[in-house]
């Protein structure tokens, strides 16, 4: 997905700045060759500061990218790009991230049940060209529609674990995925990290000499 940028990129040093096994999955499935410093950024903006999500899901990632930056580099080799994203769902204006524990995980799947929600990333590209105060930043969005879903059939994939470090409580690449009866948009974008608007952004700060 990252041909013609191959050799640009490979002169790089890379990182990303998240632990999220999606996210490594998906960066590596494109020919990404990258370090991986998590960010320590606690993500407790007040959301009501923001105008919509697109807005604070941004935020979050440019301050979890900076975060690192401000940690990680001083003093040492200074990368040439730094990714932040993150990843929340809204589900009737309100902004779901990560279970708090099991009951609010069951709340959460609850409320999506038979019903429409929207996933947002935000993803900010930290580039040498262009400074920390001028980070390159985009989001997508994605809409995702849920069957009916029982309380049994809740608890039983709560105990599973898997809704317990995901936003809106839920993974789409994994058993979640029967949840699902519609999706319009980017599916990659659900799972944490959209991939081909990534690598389109990416081709876009090169042409510009911005990479």
């Amino acid at each position: 997905m990252l041909a013609g940028l191959s050799t640009h990129l490979a002169a790089r040093r890379v990182i990303l700045a998240s632990q999220s096994p999606r996210r490594l999955e998906l960066l590596r499935e494109c020919g990404l060759v990258f370090d991986v410093i998590p960010s320590t950024f606690e993500e407790n903006l007040p959301k009501e500061r923001f105008p919509s999500p697109e807005f604070y899901v941004l935020e979050n990632a440019r301050l979890k990218a900076l975060e690192v930056i401000q940690r990680e580099v001083k003093g040492k080799e200074t990368p040439h790009l730094v990714i932040g994203c993150d990843t929340v769902v809204v589900h009737d204006g309100v902004i779901l991230e990560k279970p708090a524990d099991e009951d609010d995980a069951f709340a959460t799947l609850t409320k999506l049940s038979g019903k429409t929600h929207v996933v947002y990333s935000g993803v900010a590209l930290f580039t040498t060209a262009r400074g920390l105060e001028n980070p390159h930043l985009f989001f997508e969005k994605t809409t995702v529609t849920f069957g009916p879903l029982d309380a049994s059939e809740i608890l039983t994939y709560i105990k599973t674990g898997e809704p317990m470090d995901k936003a809106g409580s839920y993974g789409i690449q994994g058993r979640a995925r029967s949840f699902v009866s519609e999706i319009q948009g980017c599916y990659n974008n659900v799972m944490g990290f959209p991939v081909q608007r990534f690598c389109s952004e990416l081709r876009k700060l090169a042409s510009y000499n911005e990479l």
